[in-house]
């Protein structure tokens, strides 16, 4: 079969899965080469949601760029939130040339001096008795070796966790996780995962309005209550969404699990290193978990590596047994690129940028909003920014407009994430010029502009 019978052949069975506004996009931007190499990338991959077929096909990217086969440039605000210090960053790029030199791979039963410098590193920035750590290849690993913690620490396996939350796509991560598509067609998952509410006061089942009452947080309590034997409560500290709890949601989670024993667990994978204008997104909330999560961009966008950090007196609830047990748990070359990546971020000033840089879109974007009927909110906290779009007559959530969106900016030179539907998730680089977001926000006005003028 060639290339293009495979094309047509996806084509015909709907493999490709193409909605109007992305088939258009398509037919105008992609080249007869770019759909031969599509389509052989269909042929030999696994087929998933969200993944395969693919959308473009690229054969490079730095700073806040991607660049496509074809030749165009892209701004990248959605990167697997894994370019905290943007593509191929020059420090972290010597820091892996320099390792590979010197050492490329640990086996398990040694250790290296860039994972200890590293772990180190980790524990200084972390706040409280985070004094633990362990290395994973990749976040959902280092969520199943949360789990496997708070069951051996606490001798309970129940654990409560939110609706519509993401902490990997591991049958262990999508049983705690809430979003449906992972979770659709899987059959029985682990038992003892209970899921509440987030706090989230648009779609808010206690109808707090536009402002959230913490009844939520209260509810956390009643079912860890109501169960007796919950082991951890684990949930994203901010969703990537995103949605960012009020202040006292976090204080009272806290407190609530240690009325009742349960462990807490924050996942910032995507969110951490930065991002939200702290190290670790907790930062804002003035409270210790008893393990927090990292992971995504700690690789410096290279290398996959992510990171368990835990409360001392955790330390000996495995001593007889594998917590996490990976290959590639002390990798030097990888912990090597993590290190130059925080370097870059120290140095750079890359907190204060994502504050700044966070306040000075969020103003323009709530300018268009003014302009805008169709952005019913925006929200964000330093570069993890979200912008909602609804029908202005209905209230109800502009999914065709947001896809439309999407490909209008796509087409203009800009990508971006699609949440629930309806959130344009905008996540650009800590290192994004002021010229690049103003190039950004230009690209995404002038698709607004398109759509309402249809």
């Amino acid at each position: 079969m060639t290339d293009q019978d495979s094309l047509d052949h996806l084509r015909s069975e709907g493999d490709l899965n193409l909605s109007p506004a992305r088939s258009e996009w398509a037919a105008r931007h992609l080249h007869e080469d770019t759909e031969a190499l599509l389509a052989e990338d269909a042929r030999y991959f696994l087929h998933q949601s969200l993944s395969t077929p693919c959308l473009n096909a690229l054969d490079g990217c730095d700073g806040s760029y991607l660049h496509d086969v074809e030749g165009r440039k892209i701004l990248d605000f959605h990167g697997n939130s894994v370019h905290q210090v943007g593509y191929g960053h020059p420090r972290v790029v010597a820091a892996i040339q320099q390792q590979l030199a010197d050492l490329p791979f640990c086996p398990r039963r040694y250790t290296n001096r860039p994972a200890i410098d590293l772990a180190k590193k980790l524990v200084e920035k972390a706040p409280g008795d985070l004094n633990r750590v362990l290395f994973a290849p990749g976040g959902t690993a280092a969520i199943g070796m949360a789990l496997k913690l708070a069951r051996a620490a606490t001798g309970r396996h129940k654990t409560i966790s939110l609706w519509d939350s993401f902490h990997g796509a591991s049958l262990d991560a999508i049983s705690i996780g809430g979003e449906a598509i992972f979770r659709n067609g899987m059959g029985p998952l682990l038992p003892g995962t209970e899921h509440v509410p987030p706090p989230d006061p648009t779609s808010c089942p206690f109808k707090c309005g536009t402002t959230c009452s913490l009844q939520c947080a209260d509810y956390i309590e009643y079912v860890l209550e109501k169960e007796g034997d919950v082991g951890a409560v684990i949930a994203e500290t901010v969703r990537s969404s995103p949605y960012i709890p009020p202040r006292d949601y976090w204080k009272k989670v806290r407190a609530a699990c240690d009325r009742h024993g349960a462990l807490l667990i924050l996942d910032e994978i995507p969110t951490g290193l930065g991002r939200t204008g702290t190290f670790y997104v907790h930062e804002h909330y003035d409270v210790v978990p008893d393990m927090v999560v990292i992971g995504k961009g700690l690789g410096g966008g290279i290398f996959p590596l992510a990171a368990l950090i835990a409360r001392e007196d955790l330390n000996t609830a495995m001593a007889d047994r594998a917590l996490g047990h990976y290959t590639h748990e002390k990798s030097p070359v990888a912990c090597a690129a993590a290190l130059a990546t925080i370097e870059t971020i120290e140095s750079e000033g890359l907190l204060e940028q994502a504050t700044a840089m966070g306040d000075y879109s969020q103003t323009r974007l709530r300018a268009m909003q003014a302009a805008f009927p169709l952005i019913s909110d925006v929200r964000g906290l330093g570069l993890l920014i979200g912008v909602e779009l609804k029908d202005p007559k209905t209230g109800e959530r502009a999914t065709d407009a947001a896809e439309q969106v999407l490909y209008g900016c796509l087409s203009r030179g800009l990508s971006f994430k699609v949440s629930m539907g309806n959130i344009l998730t905008l996540v650009p680089p800590l290192t994004i010029s002021r010229e690049e977001m103003d190039e950004a926000l230009g690209i995404l006005e002038a698709s607004l502009v398109a759509i309402c003028n249809q």
